[in-house]
């Protein structure tokens, strides 16, 4: 059940994946708010767990979200949203982000490797000083960033053209239908 993935502590994670390391597993960490569930989302979180053993996924909590985002609130709420990214298949963890940055749990589970999407550069990754103190790395990861929860609900709120597609990521999508 992908609810037993769920550690609203994360300080009762931490002693499982300090095990997993010292038997030689490479601990992979990836973070975001995932407000609305999308291709982005599942190429991040894919590649993320193709580089270790063991792939924990911190999801910001609605306050965290509320600072980062001021201008909307979350479509899902961040029980809601950990469960979505607890049934996906390459994760094996999930705990709430309840701060601004993953800075804490990353220093709480010391993942050898600390990843974020495409749409970052690794100039603009605050925690990253504190991954490369204990010498793990930050990976860039995923697909190209023409995805986005901001666009999906444009697209949502949008009216769909005479032509029948709708702008989903900065481009035009359309159904290709068999036969």
């Amino acid at each position: 059940m992908s609810v037993a993935k769920i550690f609203e502590d994360p300080s009762q994670l931490a002693p499982r994946i300090a095990e997993a390391q010292r038997l030689g597993q490479t601990v992979v960490f990836a973070n975001g708010c995932f407000e609305l569930l999308h291709v982005g989302h599942v190429r991040y979180l894919q590649a993320a767990r193709e580089l270790g053993d063991l792939l924990i996924v911190a999801v910001n909590t609605d306050d965290s979200l509320a600072q980062i985002k001021p201008d909307r609130r979350p479509v899902n709420s961040d029980r809601e949203r950990m469960e979505i990214i607890a049934a996906l298949g390459p994760v094996d963890f999930v705990v709430p982000l309840s701060d601004r940055t993953p800075a804490g749990l990353i220093m709480l589970f010391r993942p050898q490797i600390h990843t974020k999407g495409t749409d970052y550069t690794l100039d603009r990754i605050p925690e990253r000083v504190v991954v490369e103190s204990y010498g793990g790395r930050v990976e860039l990861v995923g697909g190209p960033k023409d995805r986005s929860t901001s666009a999906m609900l444009r697209a949502i709120k949008a009216p769909e053209s005479a032509s029948g597609t709708s702008e989903v990521g900065g481009r035009p999508e359309t159904v290709a239908r068999a036969g």
